[in-house]
């Protein structure tokens, strides 16, 4: 895909957004949706798949979650909510820690930061920016990046709806810091996730994957397909199962990839 053609997709996701969330802006709920995590207590849903939303983890709790991938893959992360609208975090994880082949670690933890700049009413969505460095599934030592390459620098943009529950939109351009592909460009991200019932959410995400097309990509130019389900199912506790990839966009790509994770959040 050529240059012009990329920065042409990236500039129309913008446009839409901006338009989208001010032609619909009566439709809008004042306050985020909810991901249930106990009697107590209720957080907004922090990330879609493998990209961010505008949400944070309010000040005074953290979480603690576990990603089980293909060839035996874990990738563990603590995420501290430090301030009313930034939450901090530290990741890290490695390939074949299950099954009989030698782990091969990642080369350094994972760090994420996030700052929510505005937040959502009946007029505005949630914006907030950040950096993550953690990509997802394995790392490739030949070309220094995740199977995922990690989002990097991004804005998140995020619009909740009453819908039969909860209905929330997101998005975000992103640039990440994975570039010895050769593939330096900007990225760009959609997704959304509907509430069922008060403890169950469906989640749906397209990376564009847009940097991730070139010769020594992964990608082959489709884009990154994902969808996920989460369960709150008991106080404070959470199991999500993600299918990856529906589109397969990675060559070897046979239906896609399964992950499941397991997430713990609380006040402290």
């Amino acid at each position: 895909m050529s240059s012009p053609v990329k920065k042409a997709i990236l500039f129309r996701i913008t446009i839409f957004f901006l338009s989208f969330y001010n032609q619909i802006g009566l439709m809008a709920q004042s306050s985020a949706p909810v991901r249930i995590v106990g009697k107590a207590a209720t957080i907004e849903p922090r990330d879609l798949v493998d990209f961010p939303t505008a949400g944070v983890l309010p000040r005074g709790s953290f979480a603690a979650s576990v990603d089980f991938f293909q060839e035996g893959g874990l990738l563990t992360s603590f995420t501290l909510g430090v301030l009313k609208r930034v939450e901090f975090g530290l990741s890290y994880g490695a390939s074949n820690i299950l099954g009989s082949k030698e782990a091969a670690f990642n080369t350094a933890p994972g760090v994420h930061l996030k700052w929510r700049l505005i937040d959502e009413t009946t007029g505005f969505p949630a914006i907030a920016i950040g950096f993550e460095s953690q990509g997802r599934e394995s790392y490739i030592d030949s070309t220094k990046r995740y199977t995922i390459k990690s989002p990097g620098f991004y804005v998140a943009v995020s619009r909740n709806y009453s819908f039969l529950g909860y209905l929330s939109l997101h998005g975000g351009l992103n640039y990440s810091l994975e570039r010895d592909d050769s593939d330096k460009d900007p990225n760009g991200f959609l997704g959304l996730e509907k509430t069922i019932g008060p403890a169950m959410s469906l989640t749906v995400e397209y990376n564009l994957g847009i940097n991730d097309d070139s010769d020594k990509a992964v990608g082959r130019g489709r884009g990154y397909l994902n969808v996920g389900w989460r369960w709150s199912i008991a106080e404070g506790f959470a199991v999500g199962f993600h299918l990856k990839d529906l589109v397969k966009n990675q060559p070897k790509q046979s239906f896609a990839n399964r992950i499941l994770r397991l997430e713990y959040i609380r006040f402290f």
